[in-house]
């Protein structure tokens, strides 16, 4: 019976010890996995998942950090990127931040864009808007990979930028300037699968317009024709002349000596368009990707 006494406490020491070591990796696990979670969710501001580049589809086509958009607008925004995205293969992303910290902006949008895994097949098609609304750095930028390089050139990105940042962002209208974003990505992503790579929109008219467009333009060249009609029949007096002898006055014009002088010259400079099939610029990212791109303060 002593002998029972004995093992009872030292079995209960056993068992709390066993319960505390249980208790304490449990703690840890969940410590860790917490940690895990924060990285992904910081995803979105510190870009780089320490290095690693996360799997594709991972990270939100949209994060509005900056707080620019109300929550219908920012749901009704990703739903339609979400939707460019997966029928044109070709990922369009948008973030906004409300500071850059220590990063120039063309790497914080291409390192966003490379690290968080953005991009369809194996040239990660793509492209992405930054705006950043730090005070004294209000800047609007697009980078672009793999095909976005091809779809979305120089040439192109420089009037999205014209719609985008002049039209839009300029005024505050930052929903409206990332719709149109999305839009204008779309529309050139079609335009250079069908073979026509930076191509303008063309206006359209409907046919009840071309017709009076066209009226109108007949109307206009019969009544000069008959404005012409009308001034050459009261002008029969007037003859040809072989010469300018008859308009000069006898004696009042004697020219003594006559000599050339440079006065000065006019340089003009217009800038060369680059062609709309082609002229992407490019630079590598530090993941090592081709990256293109352009970007406006505003």
């Amino acid at each position: 019976m002593m002998k029972k006494n004995v093992f009872t406490p030292f079995l209960s020491i056993l068992l709390c010890t066993a319960l505390c070591v249980s208790a304490w990796a449990t703690t840890r696990e969940y410590d860790y996995v917490v940690d895990d979670l924060d990285v992904v969710e910081d995803a979105g501001t510190t870009l780089i998942n320490n290095g690693v580049i996360a799997p594709h589809g991972s990270v939100p086509r949209l994060v509005d950090d900056a707080d620019l958009l109300s929550d219908s607008e920012e749901a009704s925004l990703l739903a339609r990127l979400d939707e460019i995205s997966s029928r044109q293969q070709f990922d369009v992303v948008i973030v906004t931040v409300d500071s850059l910290g220590d990063y120039y902006y063309v790497d914080y949008a291409d390192d966003y864009f490379d690290y968080n895994g953005f991009g369809f097949g194996e040239n990660f098609d793509g492209a992405l808007l930054l705006v950043s609304t730090e005070p004294g750095n209000r800047i609007c930028y697009i980078s672009t990979c793999g095909y976005g390089l091809t779809a979305l050139n120089d040439s192109t990105i420089d009037r999205m930028l014209d719609d985008i940042v002049d039209d839009h962002l300029a005024y505050g209208e930052y929903n409206e300037a990332m719709n149109r974003f999305a839009d204008l990505c779309d529309y050139y992503v079609t335009q250079a699968k069908d073979g026509h790579p930076g191509e303008l929109p063309r206006a359209s008219f409907s046919s009840a317009l071309s017709s009076a467009l066209a009226l109108g333009l007949l109307l206009g060249l019969i009544a000069a024709a008959i404005r012409i009609l009308i001034l050459k029949r009261s002008m029969k007096s007037v003859r040809r002349q072989h010469g300018a002898g008859n308009y000069v006055k006898a004696g009042s014009l004697n020219l003594t000596a006559s000599s050339d002088l440079y006065l000065y010259s006019t340089v003009s400079r217009s800038r060369r368009e680059q062609s709309s099939s082609g002229g992407s610029s490019s630079h590598t990212s530090s993941s090592g990707r081709s990256h293109g791109g352009g970007g406006r303060s505003f």
